[in-house]
């Protein structure tokens, strides 16, 4: 706003006491000091309201103004109430410095100015700055790409002085303004993230907001451009793969123009999130070509020659990929639900990120195909290192899942569910369909464990856990009733703890010293609930055959 346009205002009392000719000035803000010195609090364009407690003499007017001038105030408001008139030496030293001048009336409150100013400075910023939006709009929807989503961001903090970031469902920052200052931490995006996942579950109209270390942020999704609201009739397609936008300050006050620019950005950072699935389209597709090639036995120099042109796309300038590994991702939902196959891809191409890469572009190396409610992602790996037993490793199944269960999970809410599975590295293409049975077994073993977000590697496979999510439910629980059934009714009737006392000897491997350490019992105690539960059971614990029943009862219970 122009300073000339609150001297128009009748209630805000002011009165102008020099600088006509300086009152076509732009008010950015405003500030009440009464400090000697309030340079730092001070950025240039502000109207400053002062109360004069800052003057003691007339020889304190010039200092104070040279000040104000060289931080590049608009202007200075001097309050009548303390001193009546607005002494004579501070006027000289504005009309000195071309300071415009005004006095308020001690009728009017510096609280009515300030709200009047602000209101009318944040009106026009959200114009000027929905005008630039719209021209951004236009120039990405018509070309390449404006500068993606930071250039948006950048707007929002320049133009409106808000903090602002995109993030993936899973909590990894996309993006985020110049001015926001230091990188979110990830224990921060994560949480966001869980909040808005958890909040859109459960039907909340956003934006949803969260206090958090002290600041409040608002959340707002990002949804596809091109959805039509028919387009996802079931929020569960989405709500796993949309971003969102997180802006720290408190939307619940916000005016209706406000909340409409804030939506107006979500959909131009939209158009960047379409372009960006755009472009998978070619990596899912040769993905989906190696798949079928692998699952209908071809030859392996058909599907190695598939692999070649497959690398320079995934792995640009490297020419081949030395090895691969195959990760197999299944979300489900319970009871009548959409396929979640579409779901298991978005989802695989972002945890297959590593958690602390920043921007859209680290999933461009990343090939995922998808078939009913299983995705499969075909992963190069430049190289593979050894650990010092001299095994590979690659891509470990629980370390993908670490950074995003939390999230993942609100996602899921409590009527879905996500298995993963990851095979070892291999390094030709006659290994790959033995990778793909390898990861699908290892995603089964996921799926017979407790949790919405469970996975499992290969190194898992050699276990005897393997052969756990094989067994039927009924001979599960006909095998563990028998076993484990007359030691719990007779811990529930005497509190003699003989359940956990088997866990522990079965764990310290049958040691009656180890084992009487860990349960702070004496030997003599230990040996007779030994004893109660073999007479219980009709078991001998010093059997091999014997301890194996009770492991696997346990472990099925």
């Amino acid at each position: 706003m122009r300073l000339r346009a609150l001297l128009d205002t009748d209630a805000l009392g002011l009165r102008l006491l020099g600088g006509e000719d300086e009152l076509d000035r732009s008010v950015r803000g405003v500030m009440t000091t009464d400090l000697r010195d309030p340079s730092r609090y001070l950025s240039g364009g502000e109207l400053v309201l002062t109360g004069l407690a800052w003057r003691r003499d007339a020889g304190d007017s010039e200092p104070f103004v040279r000040i104000l001038v060289q931080a590049g105030v608009a202007a200075l408001a001097a309050g009548e109430a303390e001193l009546g008139a607005v002494p004579e030496d501070l006027v000289l030293a504005c009309a000195k410095h071309r300071l415009p001048l005004f006095a308020v009336h001690e009728s009017v409150a510096f609280a009515t100015v300030t709200e009047h100013v602000v209101r009318q400075v944040s009106g026009e910023r959200a114009g000027d700055l929905a005008a630039v939006v719209d021209r951004h709009r236009r120039m990405m929807t018509s070309g390449p790409a404006g500068g993606g989503p930071d250039v948006v961001l950048d707007l929002l903090g320049t133009d409106l002085d808000l903090r602002a970031w995109v993030l993936s469902p899973t909590g990894r920052l996309i993006a985020g303004s110049k001015v926001a200052g230091p990188a979110l931490p990830a224990e921060t995006c994560a949480r966001l993230a869980a909040e808005h996942l958890a909040a859109t579950r459960s039907g909340r109209r956003g934006p949803h907001r969260l206090p958090l270390d002290g600041s409040t942020f608002s959340l707002f999704p990002i949804r596809s451009s091109g959805r039509s609201p028919q387009a996802a009739r079931d929020m569960r397609e989405t709500v796993l793969s949309d971003w969102l936008l997180a802006v720290e300050a408190d939307a619940g006050d916000w005016a209706e123009e406000r909340l409409d620019l804030l939506q107006g950005v979500t959909q131009l950072i939209a158009v960047e999130r379409d372009r960006r699935d755009a472009a998978r389209t070619v990596r899912r597709r040769l993905a989906q070509e190696v798949l079928e090639l692998v699952q209908t036995g071809a030859a392996p120099a058909e599907i190695a020659a598939r692999l070649r042109v497959a690398a320079p796309v995934l792995l640009p300038g490297l020419g081949a990929a030395p090895h691969w590994q195959v990760v197999v991702a299944r979300v489900e939902w319970d009871g009548a639900a959409p396929a979640g196959g579409p779901v298991a891809q978005s989802l695989l191409e972002e945890i297959l990120v590593d958690p602390l890469a920043t921007g859209p572009e680290p999933s461009d190396r990343i090939a995922v195909a998808h078939t009913g409610d299983e995705a499969i992602a075909l992963v190069p790996l430049p190289a593979v290192a050894a650990d010092q037993d001299g095994s590979e490793t690659g891509l470990l199944a629980d370390a993908l899942l670490r950074a995003v269960r939390e999230p993942l999970s609100a996602g899921l809410a409590d009527d879905g569910r996500l298995t993963l599975g990851v095979s070892a590295a291999v390094h030709s293409a006659e290994g790959l369909r033995g990778a793909l049975e390898e990861a699908r077994h290892a995603r089964r073993v996921a799926a017979a464990r407790p949790g919405r977000v469970c996975a499992a590697g290969h190194q898992e496979l050699a276990s005897h856990v393997l052969l756990l999510p094989f067994v039927p439910d009924d001979v599960r629980r006909a095998f563990t009733a028998r076993l484990l059934d007359p030691l719990t009714d007779y811990d529930r009737r005497h509190r003699a703890e003989l359940i956990p006392t088997l866990e522990a000897f079965l764990d310290c491997d049958g040691s009656w010293t180890r084992c009487a350490t860990r349960l702070h019992l004496h030997v003599n105690t230990l040996r007779y609930r030994v004893g109660r539960i073999e007479q219980l059971t009709g078991r001998d614990l010093s059997r091999l055959e014997d301890k194996l029943d009770f492991f696997l009862a346990l472990r099925m219970s």
